[in-house]
């Protein structure tokens, strides 16, 4: 019986061993790998138009589902179809990003651009911005072309028109209004030698998710038109999305693919291909300062 025994506990000695090993051999992962730890919050503020200022609602919701710890909406500065300048030189007793930025406790302030570039309140407020907290990041959208298209005999007089306009039409006129914008943020990012300014390409995305309805490719849109509410380009609840989840992406450099949000006129499938959509827009534009981090779950600078 002793032999037996020693036979047996040698044998489960055997086995323990085999098991270590094996268990050393295989690939281990670990708990950050599996469950990226979401980045630190930010202190944001917003200033824009009628195409920009539904997102810091939105974002809220998108932060909130991210599980980001620290978040801080700083304030919302709102002007319907407005110049950045027109924010800058709106009255003291009524302005409240100036001071915001003043008291060096914002992280990240966003702008919406004009068609009116350079925009000299977007020099401004980041002179403004960097004296007072030199860490601080400025986003500015580069909307969706208002009216479609510059060109006066195109311009949208009728939403339905939408439908006629291609693909290519669309991306020449937001192509150009970047560019322009482009060339501001470079000669200020220079001007202050630091990348301080970076650009949020909500236009190219809107671009791309119409050209998804005209090939069929958006469930539940079959039509441009669909996706605004009048000839002027107001977005509707695709759109919105879209718009908040570049924003997203470019406030906290991390991925909103897979965060579930409140699916009022937007379903979960809608929603999955705009993440995928702002996501991959946002990241392979080097403007956006995503694409330099080199990480879907980078942790923004405070």
């Amino acid at each position: 019986m002793g032999r037996y025994l020693a036979s047996q506990g040698r044998c489960l000695a055997w086995l323990i061993l085999g098991c270590c090993l094996l268990a050393a051999a295989s690939p281990q992962r670990s708990m950050a790998e599996e469950s990226p730890q979401p980045p630190a919050g930010l202190r944001v503020f917003y200033t824009g138009h009628s195409f920009h200022m539904f997102v810091p609602p939105r974002v809220e919701q998108l932060v909130k589902s991210a599980g980001i710890e620290g978040h801080k909406l700083a304030g919302t500065q709102g002007i319907g179809g407005s110049r950045v300048i027109q924010h800058w030189d709106l009255a003291d007793d009524r302005n409240k990003a100036k001071p915001a930025l003043a008291s060096g406790q914002v992280d990240v302030f966003t702008m919406a651009a004009h068609l009116t570039v350079p925009d000299e309140g977007i020099s401004k407020f980041t002179e403004l911005g960097l004296s007072h907290n030199p860490r601080l990041r400025l986003l500015v959208q580069a909307s969706w072309y208002p009216f479609d298209v510059p060109a006066p005999e195109k311009r949208i007089r009728d939403n339905a028109l939408r439908d006629n306009l291609t693909i290519d039409e669309l991306q020449a006129a937001v192509d150009e209004w970047r560019t322009r914008l482009e060339g501001q943020v470079d000669e200020l990012n220079k001007r202050h030698d630091r990348q301080a300014l970076f650009i949020v390409p909500v236009g190219d995305a809107v671009v791309r998710l119409r050209k998804l309805v005209v090939e069929g490719k958006f469930p539940g849109v079959a039509r441009q038109s669909e996706l605004f509410t009048d000839p002027i380009g107001h977005a509707g609840p695709h759109v919105q999305w879209l718009a908040a989840y570049c924003n997203f992406a470019a406030i906290y450099r991390s991925s909103p693919v897979g965060l579930k949000v409140d699916f009022r006129g937007v379903n979960e499938a809608q929603h999955a291909i705009l993440q995928e959509l702002a996501w991959d827009t946002v990241s392979k534009y080097p403007h956006s300062g995503v694409a330099r981090s080199g990480s879907t779950q980078a942790t923004p600078d405070r």
